[in-house]
């Protein structure tokens, strides 16, 4: 009897609804992701899948991390337009 080599480990393909379905979005989006080369696909014949992997590195991407040590928020236009707003006759609260 011969050995069998390892199993090499086959990585999940998702299709375009599945993909979209993960982002919540509609098809179109992950469709027009492919067609604008911004993830990796893989075609099988017609069919277009995208890696698990790929989809992974594409969030990872887009992550936007929050700012270390802002504590607070600013206070930005509306504050300003309300402290103008108070010294003039036009402002109700």
């Amino acid at each position: 009897m011969t050995a069998r080599p390892p199993a090499v480990p086959v990585e999940r393909l998702l299709t375009v609804s599945q993909v979209a379905e993960l982002l919540g979005t509609t098809e179109r989006f992950p469709r027009r992701l492919i067609e604008e080369r911004r993830i990796r696909f893989v075609r099988i014949g017609r069919h277009v899948r995208i890696p698990e992997s790929a989809l992974r590195e594409f969030i990872e991407g887009g992550l936007v991390e929050p700012i270390a040590g802002r504590t607070q928020r600013r206070a930005g236009l509306w504050a300003t337009v309300r402290a103008d707003a108070a010294g003039s006759a036009l402002f109700v609260s």
